[in-house]
């Protein structure tokens, strides 16, 4: 069994809180930059490979400007996102625009800002040129095999029940039709399972796309300059599970692109990534104090976040471990739930967790909170979005996102007198 360590302690946060309240995610900065790096080498055999780092996963521009320093552009999904990065000064060969379902405006805005735009949908090729009245020299279009996705004869996840991409004729079909509008240079994306923690995921993935390139450009003429495995790659969030080794899928996606493109004249594919959770999960969390306990038919621990800072257990169940910060060495020996304040029966962050003896006061690191976290935050109830933090390399914590205050939660209704009866 791994152990989790948190990478900031009692002390810290106890000198944090003066100025900054909790509940708050933080991040750590030598924890991104050492991953970042790690990933750059492991990928560092192919010329003309990119990382675009995954915006959805945590849209906050201080850390997307410590990813940019290892060359990694932005995957955007939506238009705000297209603002964010090319507002940062991100050129148009280092977006990606991979949405589905997509508004006219969106397509309009990627186009006008040079962004690489990977359709999501055979329809989509008709809409974007009437759209923007032109197909742009390069394009992507996004893959689904449909079926299971399996490894080992273990099945991995479902892509014919996901609403994305073109089926195996659409993209043959696709192509063809995209060639003859005049596009040039072509990429293939493909996202077939979450969150894996194997590193036989991206080299299988990889040997799919690989074949289908071969296959592609010999039926359509297609000429193939990029290979998108997308994201995928995931974190161990329980500590019985193994990491996954990023040197080692690096080396295994290289062995496949020697087994299947060079002998078919395809050394020159660039691969790119598109990862979120690989990228920051691990290196944030959220941090929250208790302040009640509840003794009823079960054991309560009621802290100052809840749903609203971390959506995934309410969500998905999703398992996050939980350090007790100051108690790390002692027993796990008391049974809880720790909940929020929503008012629903799901607002949990843990269910019959074994932790320490916890006490009103006692502050928890929420851990693998660093990607998709403060992004998937919301305002049911009327709770406002906590503040982002950033311990940097040195020791110092900067505020990298302030939190909501009331302000900004009733900026929207315009025309109303709520503002003023306020004293806003």
């Amino acid at each position: 069994m791994m152990e989790k360590k948190a990478f900031v302690t009692k002390e810290m946060i106890e000198e944090i809180v003066k100025t900054y309240p909790t509940p708050f995610h933080i991040y750590d900065e030598k924890g991104i930059r050492e991953n970042a790096k790690a990933l750059k080498e492991a990928f560092a055999w192919n010329k003309g490979y990119k990382e675009f780092f995954a915006v959805k996963a945590t849209p906050n521009p201080f850390l997307i400007d410590i990813l940019r320093e290892y060359g990694c552009g932005c995957d955007c999904s939506s238009l705000t996102e297209l603002m964010l990065s090319h507002a940062m000064g991100l050129k148009g060969e280092d977006i990606m625009f991979s949405s589905n379902d997509t508004p006219a405006s969106e397509f309009a805005y990627a186009a006008e800002i040079g962004a690489t735009i990977n359709l999501d949908d055979f329809t989509h090729i008709a809409f974007l040129e009437e759209t923007i009245g032109y197909l742009p020299k390069t394009l992507s279009c996004r893959y689904n095999p449909g079926g299971y996705f399996s490894i080992s004869n273990s099945i991995m996840d479902n892509p014919g029940d996901a609403k994305y991409g073109f089926t195996t004729e659409q993209l043959f079909e696709g192509f063809r039709i995209l060639k003859a509008k005049g596009v040039e240079n072509f990429g293939i994306h493909a996202f077939l399972a979450s969150n894996t923690v194997t590193n036989e995921y991206y080299p299988t993935l990889a040997r799919t796309l690989f074949e289908l390139a071969v296959k592609l450009q010999k039926e359509t003429g297609a000429h193939i300059t990029f290979i998108n495995l997308s994201g995928g790659i995931g974190v161990p969030y329980r500590p019985d599970q193994e990491p996954n080794d990023i040197k080692v899928i690096g080396e295994g996606v290289r062995k496949v692109y020697e087994e299947v493109l060079v002998p078919a004249g395809m050394g020159d594919v660039a691969i790119y990534t598109e990862l979120g959770r690989f990228m920051l999960a691990p290196y944030g969390h959220l941090v929250t104090k208790v302040i009640h306990e509840k003794h009823t038919h079960k054991e309560y621990l009621g802290v100052d976040a809840c749903a609203v800072n971390l959506m995934r257990p309410a969500m998905y169940g999703a398992y996050h471990h939980i350090t007790v910060l100051g108690k790390e060495n002692e027993p796990c020996d008391h049974k809880y739930d720790v909940t929020g304040s929503l008012c629903e029966n799901n607002d949990k962050f843990a269910v019959d967790r074994m932790l320490p003896k916890v006490e009103i006061g006692d502050y928890l690191a929420i851990h693998e909170a660093g990607a998709h976290g403060y992004s998937m935050g919301y305002n049911y109830n009327g709770k406002l979005k906590s503040a982002e933090l950033l311990l940097k390399e040195d020791g110092s914590v900067q505020l990298i996102r302030r939190a909501e205050t009331p302000k900004d939660y009733f900026a929207t209704f315009d025309g109303f007198e709520i503002y003023k009866k306020l004293g806003f």
